[in-house]
């Protein structure tokens, strides 16, 4: 068996990771105009995946605020946590609804990123949604491969870029979801709010291979497995999940996976990078090639990658937020489903959405 390539388009939004020390682009003659087509591409690159402002506000470590989201009230938490062990910040918001009791515990999802994200992403549609439907949501933010990637100077981004999609950093981010749930279980104040055995880890683009990795995607270097798999999550969500290039038994790979999982993506949630293109076929073989019975396919027509971010325009205005509200809609659904309770708004969810619906798959559909 070869060794086992999870690729990251270096520019596109939020991509995915290339378990590999060899450079994502290859500076060579013939691509030598690609790179500097890209370079003058950078600056609206980096406004691609610019955070949009949102209702919830930041707070400071250790202090909550609770504010409006929607109809109901939800809490946040800013923590920045650093992992001596590993020499490593680990800043997370954390959303809890409002109204909860401490003595009522509440099922958690932890939130991965994709590529130039941080921890206030995706929270305008995901994670206070998630609080005021009853579930704590966690959101990491992986310092290897967040938004600072996109400061500094203009030329040096793909550098940076590349930096971030290497194996090192694809095995730290898995290490950062790790660290944040032992952290958070074992607060004196927030521990024993959660319910450790209902936790799901979802994520976009690189976020999802993260995802992958931590329940139970399995790696081969030097004749040596990596195997970082986290005992603790019961199901994922896989938004826009990446391929595994180079590798023809993507079955093989994902073999050790055997949690429930939630398939989303586009019919144009395509990465277009010379020489790495990406496209929703490559989600759908990764769906297809997920063990178990218990797996969710949702392809949504038209769209585009970065559609499931906090931006409101990409994909179509008018799509992007109908996509939006069916895609958190469809999350919770699921998270009943795989996590013991009924699988009626699970089946009920592809009429609801049958307009802006390419494809749906489901044992019970």
């Amino acid at each position: 068996m070869k060794s086992l390539k999870l690729h990251m388009p270096a520019v596109a939004t939020d991509n995915a990771i290339r378990t590999s020390t060899r450079p994502l682009i290859k500076i060579t003659a013939a691509a030598g105009t690609a790179l500097f087509v890209l370079l003058l591409a950078s600056t609206r690159l980096a406004a691609q995946v610019a955070e949009v402002p949102v209702a919830v506000p930041a707070v400071n470590a250790l202090t909550e605020s609770a504010v409006e989201a929607g109809t109901a009230k939800i809490l946040t938490h800013d923590f920045d946590w650093f992992d001596t062990a590993r020499s490593r910040a680990v800043p997370v918001r954390l959303y809890l609804p409002a109204q909860a009791t401490p003595a009522h515990t509440l099922p958690l999802v932890v939130f991965s990123h994709g590529m130039g994200g941080s921890r206030r992403g995706y929270n305008s549609y995901l994670g206070a949604y998630w609080a005021r439907h009853g579930y704590a949501s966690l959101h990491l933010q992986h310092v290897g491969s967040d938004r600072s990637l996109w400061g500094g100077n203009l030329f040096g981004l793909v550098g940076r870029l590349q930096g971030a999609a290497q194996e090192e950093e694809a095995i730290a981010r898995v290490g950062d979801l790790r660290f944040a749930l032992d952290q958070i279980l074992a607060d004196q104040e927030l521990g024993p709010r959660i319910d450790a055995g209902r936790i799901v880890a979802a994520g976009h683009s690189y976020g999802a291979n993260t995802v992958m990795l931590a329940i139970g995607a399995r790696i081969l270097r030097q004749d040596r497995i990596i195997d970082l798999f986290e005992p603790r999550l019961s199901a994922a969500v896989l938004l826009s999940a990446p391929p595994f290039y180079g590798e023809s038994n993507m079955a093989g790979i994902l073999s050790g996976i055997s949690v429930p999982t939630l398939h989303i993506t586009a019919t144009e949630d395509v990465i277009r990078i010379p020489g790495y293109y990406s496209g929703v076929e490559d989600r759908i073989a990764v769906f297809d090639a997920m063990p178990g019975a218990h797996k969710v396919l949702a392809v949504f027509d038209g769209g585009s990658h970065s559609m499931f971010t906090d931006r409101h325009r990409t994909g179509g205005v008018a799509l992007n937020s109908l996509v939006k509200a069916a895609t958190r809609e469809l999350s919770v659904a699921f998270f009943e489903s795989a996590l013991g309770g009924s699988n009626v708004a699970l089946r009920n969810w592809p009429a609801r959405h049958n307009s802006i619906l390419a494809k749906f798959m489901s044992p019970d559909y």
